[in-house]
């Protein structure tokens, strides 16, 4: 099924959240469980790893969305209850890079692809994305990229 490291805690949390009678925690659990199942439908076969921990991004990424929506129609509440599902999200996420460690990835990839300008920003990318695993986001690796090819 679903990424096995990550399927394995999800399962496991999802009891636990179950036994403990956390909500939040447990319907948070489920519809991630429920996106992953419908990506593995749709893909026709298992999940990678790396491809469970992008489904678990794409669910922050919408909950965040969310909160700009709700603070713009001055829902409190609702901001409230997006980061609460945040929060029990990240606790799946691999620990995020520090901005050090996403700067020197960027420069050995720079290095690689021998690049000199922003013109090289793809050939830069091509080789830094399958090199996040999931611990920085494409926007932000592609910003150090650009910041440091003078862009």
């Amino acid at each position: 099924m679903i990424g096995m490291d990550t399927k394995a805690q999800l399962d496991n949390a999802l009891k636990d959240a179950m036994r403990s009678g956390d909500d939040l925690r447990k319907r948070t659990i489920r519809m991630v469980i429920s996106e992953a199942r419908l990506a593995e439908i749709n893909k026709g076969k298992p999940l990678e790893e790396a491809e469970m921990i992008a489904v678990l991004q794409k669910e922050v990424k919408s909950r965040n969305e969310a909160i700009a929506d709700a603070q713009r129609a001055g829902r409190a509440d609702l901001v409230a209850a997006a980061q609460a599902e945040i929060g029990v999200l990240e606790t799946f996420l691999p620990k995020p890079f520090t901005p050090q460690e996403l700067e020197a990835l960027a420069r050995q990839a720079i290095d690689e692809a021998q690049a000199s300008s922003p013109g090289d920003m793809g050939k830069v990318m091509k080789l830094l994305t399958p090199r996040l695993q999931g611990r920085a986001t494409g926007a932000l690796a592609s910003q150090v990229v650009r910041q440091l090819l003078g862009g």
